[in-house]
């Protein structure tokens, strides 16, 4: 039987046109226009933007011809990222796998170098791969019991449907361990829930308004492109865009200022900023005594020499004077919005951090004023019916009459090595590449390389993760399923319409956990829904702001604003009185009594990363994420290979010339770069964008590098303070020089 893949039946090139959509000639030449006819999508990448798109459709070939940013989307406005904007590259790839595989005998996981990956598998029909699975999951469960199942995803999607539905009911029903899926947001999350009880923040279109903008750790070019027009408005009405990075983005060569400061020293910048509005009397006493919790104990603990411009110019890297003249202008600038991204939670202090830049606009009042406030997320504003589309009430209860247990995905490496009670005897796989994204990438390798772990995995190509699975099954991308969705960086609810039939065998994620409750013998009603019905109930929302969103709106309209409440001017004020708040106090929080009964302090504090800084580790990584991929989505792609090339390379360290220099290493050197946990093999470059004491390199996928090792093999399992999240961004190393050099 042939190996799959589609380069015979592919013959399109693609090149984007002059507007910047992407255009697909095809051999047989330009479909006859009766044959054409455009869908309005909408991309369910894990990005805050969720575009509208448009995608000319030959309908005699079944096959996507061009796409385009829709114009009529209002925050989107028409035009598409750079690695949207070339997306039928990935839908109609070479290597897209397009049929179930099943690992041939005696092929060890993971052992078959790129390009061969093909040798260790065989195809199999839909039929057998899933007899195949639901015996194995069955079999699993009889001898290990239902919790040694664990299923694993994020947010390969963020469609409703694709992200958490049948998926859910399937795995509540089996009985399976619950994931904690915490590797991205979560401790964002929760220091917003800390200080605000919900996730909100200004429109983005309100940033037109701002005076001062603050890109917080955030790379608005690499990861929200459709609030740079708004951002670039603002400026020419007399606006400012400070950047604060360890690392010089596109977006802060692009800025009025960059604040570098060294990694993982968020907090302190934020409570020096704080010091200085106190010490100078710039706070908003009205907004504070009327909408905030626990000042006088913010004003105790900030109000020291520990916080002052001083002392938080030697924790952070920044001059004094710029600190201070930096929280003077913030606080004076009316208004003024900070756009912060979620880079700064992931260090060991990451929660606190975010929650000491989100008390900023509660001292100043900022979201007062139209265009005010911080920017996190949107995501709490929207009420799909989560609860009806997962169902947990189709838990089964834990043989060991227990509550189900939980994974955090943040450990994966400690669940497949080290948990007991039971072992993990069984990984399903989905919307997600742990064996590259995942933290402490040898000890989850390690795991999936057991010959008694089952792994299944479902993907629209042959991942890292796929190289280690018994049974890999072809998934669609988003032009080829239905779905409803929002965003989590604007206010409107989004149907995605499928534009063609997926290609080759590929299902979605609701037909494949759908197909497989019924081979476990699952006798329940909602296994048999289909995506209309689970739309249906996604839009079946109590949630006041959903009023008047149905899902024949949607097919007609394709994106609907939310019922934001708005002032007389016709203005979404959020925060701006007491009434907005969900705490328990029911205002914003500084002293969070919460957090205390939780033993963790209630007030925001710099503590340390406890990450080795050593003179063995002195060098701190910055585990980057490319900007021509999302996380490991599109780091095979050819044409975006090519993009992260020429923009700086692949395979590189980033060095200060000085650390380099004290190491003997020259541009372009072999270089290994090595902690207690692994090691990689780089090539150095001094590209002006990082400061001494820090190295950076990109996540992409570990069997397209040199070594066959990613980023992750020198990340930790260690977890954020709040929320339980990965701490990419607090690891430490060592670098030295090897013998090749690079021209």
């Amino acid at each position: 039987m042939p190996l799959p893949g589609n380069a015979a039946a592919v013959t399109a090139a693609f090149a984007p046109d002059e507007g910047g959509a992407q255009v697909a000639a095809t051999s047989a030449g330009t479909a006859p226009q009766s044959t054409l006819k455009t869908v309005r999508s909408t991309c369910s990448l894990d990005c805050p933007d969720s575009c509208g798109v448009l995608a000319t459709v030959d309908t005699a070939a079944n096959r996507v011809v061009r796409i385009a940013g829709d114009p009529a989307h209002p925050i989107t406005r028409g035009f598409l990222c750079g690695k949207v904007a070339r997306f039928l590259d990935r839908v109609y790839a070479p290597d897209r796998l397009l049929y179930p595989l099943r690992r041939r005998a005696g092929v060890p996981k993971g052992a078959l170098t790129h390009g061969r990956e093909l040798e260790a598998f065989e195809r199999v029909s839909w039929d057998e791969a899933l007899s195949t699975i639901a015996h194995r999951l069955q079999q699993v469960s009889d001898e290990h019991g239902p919790e040694s199942i664990l299923p694993y995803s994020y947010a390969g999607t963020i469609g409703q449907l694709g992200y958490g539905s049948m998926d859910r009911r399937f795995f509540h029903r089996l009985g399976a361990s619950q994931l904690d899926r915490t590797i991205c947001a979560s401790a964002g999350t929760a220091a917003m829930n800390s200080v605000y009880g919900t996730r909100l923040g200004p429109e983005p279109q309100s940033f037109v308004h701002a005076k001062l903008i603050v890109a917080w750790g955030a790379n608005l070019h690499g990861n929200s492109i459709h609030l740079w027009p708004f951002v670039e408005q603002a400026r020419r009405n007399g606006a400012r865009l400070v950047v604060i990075d360890p690392y010089q983005t596109k977006t802060a060569q692009l800025a009025d200022q960059h604040l570098a400061l060294r990694p993982g020293t968020d907090t302190a910048l934020a409570m020096g900023m704080m010091h200085v509005i106190l010490r100078d009397g710039l706070e908003d006493r009205g907004y504070i005594a009327e909408c905030t919790h626990g000042f006088e104990a913010l004003r105790d603990r900030v109000m020291t020499a520990e916080y002052a411009p001083e002392r938080t110019a030697e924790i952070t890297g920044i001059n004094a004077e710029t600190i201070t003249a930096f929280a003077r202008a913030y606080a004076t600038a009316v208004p003024a919005v900070i756009r912060l991204n979620y880079g700064v939670q992931r260090t060991d202090n990451g929660g606190t951090a975010a929650r000491a830049v989100c008390m900023l606009p509660l001292l100043t009042g900022a979201w007062r004023r139209h265009g005010g406030g911080v920017l996190l997320s949107t995501s709490a504003a929207f009420g799909f019916n989560a609860a009806k589309l997962q169902m947990p009430e189709l838990m089964q209860k834990s043989p060991l009459h227990r509550a189900a247990r939980t994974v955090n995905m943040s450990q994966l490496g400690h669940a497949l090595t080290k948990l007991a009670d039971p072992p993990v005897h069984a990984l399903f796989v989905y919307n997600s590449n742990p064996a590259a994204v995942a933290p402490n990438q040898n000890d989850v390798l390690r795991g999936m390389r057991r010959t008694d772990l089952f792994t299944v995995v479902h993907d629209s190509f042959l991942t890292d993760t796929a190289d280690y699975a018994d049974i890999v099954l072809p998934a669609p991308t988003f032009f080829e399923q239905d779905d409803v969705q929002g965003a989590y960086g604007h206010y409107f609810a989004q149907l995605s319409r499928r534009a063609v039939d997926p290609s080759g065998e590929a299902r979605s994620n609701v037909w494949l956990f759908s197909q497989l409750a019924r081979r476990m013998g699952f006798e329940e009603p909602c296994f048999r829904d289909t995506e209309d019905d689970l739309m249906r109930q996604a839009l079946d929302s109590a949630h006041p702001w959903h009023a008047g969103i149905t899902y024949e709106r949607l097919q007609a309209e394709a994106r609907i604003p939310l019922v934001l409440p708005r002032n007389e001017q016709g203005e979404f004020l959020p925060f701006s009185d007491a009434s907005w708040f969900k705490t328990r106090s029911g205002k914003g929080e500084f002293f969070s009594e919460a957090l205390q009964q939780q033993g963790l302090d209630p007030l925001p504090a710099y503590v340390p990363t406890p990450e080795r800084a050593d003179n063995t580790q002195p060098l701190r990584l910055l585990a980057r994420k490319a900007d021509h991929w999302m996380n490991s989505t599109f780091a095979n792609v050819p044409r975006h290979r090519q993009m992260e090339e020429e923009r700086i390379g692949l395979g590189l360290l980033e060095m200060h010339p000085r650390d380099a220099a004290a190491r003997g290493i020259a541009q372009g050197d072999a270089v290994g770069v090595r902690n207690e946990r692994g090691s990689l093999q780089l090539r150095a470059t001094f590209t002006g964008r990082v400061q001494p004491g820090t190295v950076a390199a990109t996540l992409g996928w570990n069997k397209l590098a040199a070594d066959g090792n990613g980023i992750n093999t020198l990340t930790s399992e260690r977890l954020t303070d709040l929320g339980g999240g990965a701490t990419f961004y607090a690891v430490n190393v060592e670098v030295s020089r090897a013998n090749k050099h690079y021209s």
